[in-house]
């Protein structure tokens, strides 16, 4: 293949990526700028006058201090941020609380690793959330060269450690049936179903609050799990693997069904947790749902506890009725599945469904709770 070379460089066409590249010397180190596709330059010629044109404006001005990271946060933030709304709050809130108030000013050409990674031992955050930070701050770097305001070269995040990234400071909580029935007892309704239908069924809490009527299966005892909810905004569930469709236990199934005589919005497009304060339109809030397991949780005498808590309750319930662990991981719908799960998964379906019935009786188990309370 024919090179055009220049002194400050040369021209190259890709074959495999199908894209004009510009390849040049900054002292020992070798660079390389995407330019574009034939499609927009038929002819190398074409290519160069991009390279010189943009070479022009690249050019310094009196007081330019080139791209800042607060420049490429805000490129990022228009062009690559995650469409899932609860994945892009949590960037967000690193990128404003952390990324911002240290990095905002420095030119994204001066982000170097070791003061990445001084900065990184020192915020006050879990080895989790730094590693989370870490992820966006190399992602950040990553999308300033793709979007060309960076050369294309080793990254210097990939220099960062982040020691200890995998150790937990928080255990996560699980109740056991005594505990889950204190709370249940405690709980108003709809939220007394909505824990008995999370816990029964590993749901996250954005799964459970966005199930509508139609999502039922009456005749065929399941349900659906097809949407999400995150701050009121409805998408697609967290993965792939998290749209299924689940068996439901005959209490399960009647308690659905009592609270659907009950409730005020009952058509099939409703939502199942449908909030009387927005008339219907929207199920009730994260907000709300975890004030009330505040309050019920308190009153229990269980201590605090959130609406997560039930999906890891749910696994270890799982645990105790002696589920496999290859069932586990395709009931809790985890996408870190090996080929032998994805292959064979489907032929451990009864053992599921038997599992499943297992973890409900422990729900519903001695529970007379929601019956003492309408009684009082």
């Amino acid at each position: 293949m024919r090179v055009q070379r220049h002194a400050s460089g040369s021209v190259r066409y890709d074959k495999r990526r199908k894209t004009w590249n510009y390849l040049w010397y900054d002292g020992p180190t070798r660079r390389s700028k995407r330019i574009g596709t034939k499609q927009e330059f038929p002819t190398k010629a074409a290519a160069w006058q991009e390279v010189e044109s943009r070479k022009t404006q690249a050019k310094p001005r009196d007081g330019d201090k080139g791209d800042t990271v607060r420049s490429v946060i805000a490129r990022y933030e228009a062009e690559r941020m995650p469409s899932r709304q609860s994945t892009a709050r949590v960037y967000r809130s690193f990128l404003n609380n952390h990324v911002m108030p240290k990095w905002g000013d420095t030119r994204i050409q001066d982000v170097q690793p070791r003061p990445v990674e001084l900065w990184l031992r020192e915020l006050p955050l879990s080895p989790k959330s730094k590693t989370h930070v870490r992820s966006l701050m190399h992602g950040l770097v990553e999308f300033a060269m793709w979007a060309g305001m960076l050369d294309i070269s080793r990254n210097p995040v990939s220099l960062v450690r982040n020691i200890g990234a995998t150790r937990k400071v928080r255990k996560a909580r699980n109740l056991t049936a005594e505990q889950f029935h204190a709370l249940l007892k405690e709980l108003q309704e709809p939220f007394a179903t909505l824990a008995l239908l999370s816990v029964c069924l590993g749901l996250r809490i954005s799964e459970a609050l966005a199930l509508r009527w139609a999502d039922v299966d009456w005749l065929g005892s399941r349900l659906s799990v097809r949407r999400g909810i995150v701050n009121q905004i409805v998408g697609d569930v967290k993965t792939q693997g998290s749209a299924k469709t689940f068996h439901l236990a005959g209490e399960l199934l009647e308690r659905l069904k009592s609270w659907k005589q009950s409730s005020q919005f009952s058509g099939a497009e409703d939502w199942v947790f449908a909030s009387p304060f927005k008339l219907g339109r929207l199920p009730y809030s994260y907000t709300g749902t975890r004030q009330e397991l505040e309050r019920a949780s308190k009153a229990a005498g269980i201590g605090h506890i959130s609406s997560h808590a039930f999906r890891h309750t749910y696994r270890s319930w799982l645990d105790a009725v002696k589920t496999p662990i290859a069932v586990q991981q395709k009931m809790m719908r985890h996408t870190d599945i090996r080929t032998t799960m994805n292959i064979y998964g489907d032929v451990v379906t009864d053992e599921m469904s038997t599992a499943g019935l297992r973890v409900a009786e422990l729900a519903f188990q001695s529970n007379g709770a929601q019956a003492e309370r309408e009684s009082s």
